[in-house]
């Protein structure tokens, strides 16, 4: 896919600068997962993770999302 930004922004933004807003916009937005972000932008889930720490971003991580963790490590941890 090719987007062309308006010559204001592309005079400001690198490609790979352009790309993370893209993946962050579409992780903020529910249209990508963590792990698709990342791979948008090209990098590691762990350094996606630590460029939306750095922007204040939350991650989508609630309840729901804290209990099925939890039950999976009861699974894995044999209790």
């Amino acid at each position: 896919m090719e987007v062309t930004l308006p010559k204001p922004l592309e005079e400001r933004l690198s490609p790979q600068q352009a790309v993370l807003h893209l993946a962050i916009g579409l992780f903020v937005s529910d249209e990508a997962t963590l792990g698709q972000a990342a791979e948008i932008s090209d990098l590691t889930q762990a350094d996606f993770l630590r460029e939306l720490g750095r922007r204040k971003i939350p991650l989508h991580y609630g309840s729901d999302e804290l209990e099925a963790d939890l039950e999976t490590v009861e699974l894995l941890s044999g209790r």
